[in-house]
């Protein structure tokens, strides 16, 4: 995996910005100019050259997920029986593929992935515990159910 650097050097004026915009993606450049204190075309041009240069990738809406009927979110650790290109790519695609699946990670240590599972209840999450254990390759799955949401967040510590 690469690891990639920032290509641009930041001040504190583009570290403010991105924290404004990454809290609230519908803000205005009028009120975020206000905010980073710069005028409106000075900061509109710097959110772009944000935008430009890849730092901010997308805008969306944080859905409450519980008001949709969403009441249980599990946690599975996922392992494949072998590490061949085919059986991780047939993994992948599943996920990709997959919308009650919103995030997964490859990891490191006694699994092979780790896999977020939103469901309405549990018998709809039993139900995709038991797509997911039907995907050729894997060969263990150990779930848990969140009982508390203590945080959840997409927030980057930009300090």
């Amino acid at each position: 995996m690469k690891k990639e650097k920032p290509s641009m050097q930041f001040d504190s004026t583009d570290l403010t910005l991105l924290k404004h915009i990454q809290s609230d993606g519908r803000i205005s450049n009028s009120k975020l100019a206000e905010k980073v204190n710069l005028s409106e075309t000075p900061c509109w041009r710097r959110w772009k050259k944000l935008e430009d240069e890849g730092y901010i990738d997308q805008y969306r809406a944080v859905l409450n997920r519980k008001k949709l009927g969403f009441n249980v979110v599990g946690f599975t650790q996922i392992t494949l029986s072998s590490h061949e290109e085919e059986n991780t790519d047939l993994f992948e695609q599943f996920v990709a593929q997959t919308d009650w699946i919103p995030l997964c990670h490859c990891v490191t240590g006694t699994f092979d992935f780790l896999v977020q599972v939103v469901a309405r209840d549990l018998d709809e999450y039993y139900e995709r515990i038991h797509q997911l254990r039907r995907v050729q390759g894997v060969s263990a799955l150990h779930s848990s159910v969140s009982v508390k949401e203590i945080k959840n967040s997409s927030l980057l510590p930009l300090d």
